[in-house]
């Protein structure tokens, strides 16, 4: 790997000549396998290395085709980096009852995923990504995991502005250089410049401007990049802390996790992740809490009149458990469960925002008839009873996730919930002649199972 001159010089500045060589020798040997288990979703049976920092993570000794794991595809894990799962400690140690939160720049999803399972029972989560593309990758990825109180949204962080106090807690990922990536990115050397360092710090700035409002005075943020610079970690810290008014928070670790601390003549602690010394990508955490003391904003519900209930919605209430834990309210032809806590703080975001995902999407109703929803197989809050259940092998799985036609001789008549190892991959429907796939169209395996 030839890394940029000007990075070179920089860095080795930076390091030190000790921490820079141990750095090469980390970046120039092959990247680690890592993935974190959805607590929710106990199946997989990937094994490895535990995480020292993060509970249900583990490194694994090679990396599998993950793709030819149905598991996968249910949600039952997710590949992260491990370095990245640091949040954990976080939540472990400031958060211990029940918050409204929102993760930025959430695109594919590893660090919302890993809130929504630590996030205390009876938490609302946002996770919102600008960018259309990844913006949807993202809801597929909150959907599979099966939270029941999120939301996804596609909005720039500017529109988030007008939610003033509304959150109290906020992951900013900074869109970054991405220096903590050139082992497993050579885009990432190839397109690293100064230019661009500077190019990030100003977004950068933008972006915590724009969204500071929104965070109430005593809540929580995090600030979290990919790479290694003073100019996109402790500058930034430095900023917020003396420009936006924030006291910059420890995190307790463990000396053997062998974690970088500040690189600044200033003492504030930050927690960076170098390749060499860290069993996983460069990254970098810092800690803060906004001056001040408040709860967060109580919005007001649009005065909007709801669209009545079909009867239907009566079936629909009993495939989910707990149902009166939820609103059940009709959005164009599909029935949405909207955890009843949290109703009004969605129906504010949803007036305003460009809104992807949220609740519990339960139902399609054609011709007064109940079609379940794929986000209803993927929900913790399924009711498995209520459908008649089939067990895939694997062979047959991967061929629903293709969304091949499926053979299925003796299978009840109707809606019918398929598993693998007993984990619901979604819906298919016994129509007599033939069982239709209701795999998501846009969610299918590409490539052909027999060549994975």
């Amino acid at each position: 790997m030839k890394l940029p001159v000007e990075f070179t010089e920089y860095t080795k500045a930076l390091f030190g000549e000790k921490r820079y060589n141990h750095f090469l020798q980390g970046v120039t040997s092959e990247p680690v396998v890592s993935i974190r288990t959805n607590p929710n979703k106990k199946a997989s049976q990937l094994q490895g290395e535990p995480v020292a920092w993060a509970d249900d993570a583990c490194y694994l000794d090679s990396r599998p085709s993950f793709t030819a794991d149905p598991l996968f595809h249910a949600g039952c894990y997710y590949v992260q980096e491990a370095s990245s799962m640091f949040l954990e400690q976080v939540f472990k140690q400031y958060i211990s009852s029940p918050i409204r939160m929102l993760d930025l720049c959430a695109a594919p999803g590893g660090k919302s995923t890993h809130a929504l399972s630590l996030l205390p029972q009876g938490s609302f989560f946002v996770a919102n990504e600008p960018v259309p593309l990844r913006a949807d990758i993202l809801a597929e990825t909150i959907i599979k995991w099966g939270a029941t109180s999120a939301m996804v949204t596609r909005n720039n962080p500017a529109d988030f502005a007008q939610f003033k106090n509304f959150f109290d807690m906020i992951v900013v990922d900074a869109p970054c250089s991405g220096e903590g990536m050139f082992r497993k990115d050579t885009r990432a050397v190839e397109l690293w410049t100064p230019a661009n360092v500077k190019t990030c710090v100003a977004r950068q700035h933008t972006i915590l401007a724009d969204i500071w409002e929104t965070l109430r005075p005593g809540g929580l943020l995090v600030y979290s990049t990919c790479t290694f610079n003073t100019h996109e970690n402790e500058e930034i810290i430095a900023w917020i802390r003396d420009e936006l008014g924030a006291e910059i928070l420890p995190i307790k670790t463990s000396p053997e996790w062998e974690i970088t601390g500040n690189l600044t003549d200033e003492n504030f602690p930050v927690y960076r992740f170098i390749p060499g010394y860290t069993r996983g990508e460069g990254f970098f955490l810092a800690l803060l809490r906004k001056e001040g003391d408040s709860p967060v904003a109580q919005p007001r519900p649009p005065r909007t009149r709801p669209t009545p209930l079909p009867k239907a919605c009566n079936k629909a209430k009993e495939w989910i458990t707990s149902p009166e834990e939820y609103e059940f309210v009709v959005e164009g032809e599909n029935i949405i469960a909207l955890p009843r806590k949290h109703q009004t703080a969605i129906s504010a975001l949803q007036s305003k925002l460009k809104v992807l995902h949220h609740g519990i999407p339960v139902a399609a109703i054609k011709n007064n008839k109940l079609i379940p929803l794929h986000p209803l197989a993927m929900s913790n809050a399924l009711q498995k009873d209520k459908f008649a259940t089939v067990e895939l092998s694997c062979e047959q799985a991967l061929a629903y996730l293709h969304r091949e036609a499926l053979s299925m001789p003796d299978t009840p008549m109707g809606f019918i919930l398929l598993t693998y190892k007993n984990i619901p991959l979604g819906f298919a429907k016994n129509v007599g002649n033939r069982v239709n796939n209701l795999y998501p169209a846009e969610w299918r395996i590409r490539k052909d199972p027999m060549e994975l």
